[in-house]
């Protein structure tokens, strides 16, 4: 197939502020590209995702996308989801229906809806939870240690489409000050692959006048092994195992995200009306820092 040029935007995440989030290439009119040449292109814009946008099948949907990190691609992810619908809207997209956009994806339709100045939340697919073993805790915990695992809230993997091992400590210094070298992250790494997620998501409460509820650190281990900086998906696994749990601090809360990494990622989430917690909308600012064309 000869080479064509698109449009492209490259898009900060969970931010208002260019270089704050987690950056995402979005590239446009990517139909008839195959999922080799896909993968191809994500890995060269070495970002945690990378975002082809095309045409939907579904009638419902605005517009489809298919997302890839630099090794595979996903059903489903957070930051690539909110991305993906600024960047159509700074295009000069018009929804189907006013303040809201449907996404077809791999794991099927998500909605979307404007919130104020300009932001936009997604309604979290829905998740599976699976509690770990005691085994799996205790390795949990000599993984992790000296931070404190918070068991009153017990870990679990929770997938939504992009699965998580979800664990929470004692407080968000903790959090901040987790680091994984050596045998322990090769320990954490053997336990993610066995209960099947893409890495862990540790949280820690702030205090109450912290700068937001929890403080949230994601460390992928599996085919990359890198801390991402925001990560919607994560965010949308903590805020289904907290209903499960019955430990929701409110009908909405927000998280900070990327400390570690010198970013400043906001997130907020919002439960809706069904006491089951469904949906769980969860949303954050983007701002446009690339805007141009792309040879594909």
């Amino acid at each position: 197939m000869s080479a064509r040029t698109v449009q492209f935007k490259q898009v900060d995440v969970f931010t208002p502020v260019p270089f704050k989030g987690n950056p995402l290439a979005v590239i446009f009119d990517a139909e008839g590209l195959s999922a080799e040449r896909m993968q191809e292109i994500a890995r060269w814009t070495n970002l945690s995702e990378t975002a082809f946008l095309m045409p939907p099948t579904d009638p419902r949907a605005d517009y489809r996308v298919r997302i890839f990190t630099t090794a595979v691609e996903l059903p489903f992810a957070g930051h690539p989801t909110l991305g993906s619908a600024h960047a159509l809207i700074d295009s000069g997209y018009t929804p189907k229906t006013p303040g809201r956009l449907v996404q077809e994806c791999g794991v099927g339709l998500v909605t979307l809806a404007e919130r104020g100045n300009g932001e936009w939340a997604f309604a979290a697919p829905p998740a599976t939870i699976a509690p770990l073993t005691d085994a799996q805790n205790e390795r949990l915990a000599a993984a992790l240690a000296p931070a404190v695992i918070d068991f009153s809230a017990p870990p679990a993997a929770v997938d939504n489409g992009a699965p998580w091992l979800v664990v929470r400590v004692k407080d968000a210094a903790q959090c901040l000050a987790l680091s994984l070298r050596g045998q322990a992250r090769d320990a954490l790494q053997a336990l993610v692959a066995e209960v099947g997620t893409h890495g862990i998501a540790v949280y820690g409460p702030h205090d109450a006048d912290g700068p937001a509820t929890f403080e949230l650190r994601v460390i992928l281990l599996g085919a990359e092994n890198i801390e991402d900086p925001v990560t919607g998906s994560a965010n949308a696994a903590l805020a289904a195992l907290l209903t499960q749990q019955g430990k929701r601090p409110g009908a909405s809360y927000t998280v900070r995200q990327g400390t570690a990494l010198g970013r400043d990622g906001r997130v907020s989430i919002e439960y809706g009306d069904r006491e089951d917690g469904a949906p769980i909308w969860i949303g954050g600012a983007s701002v446009t820092v690339i805007d141009g064309t792309f040879c594909i």
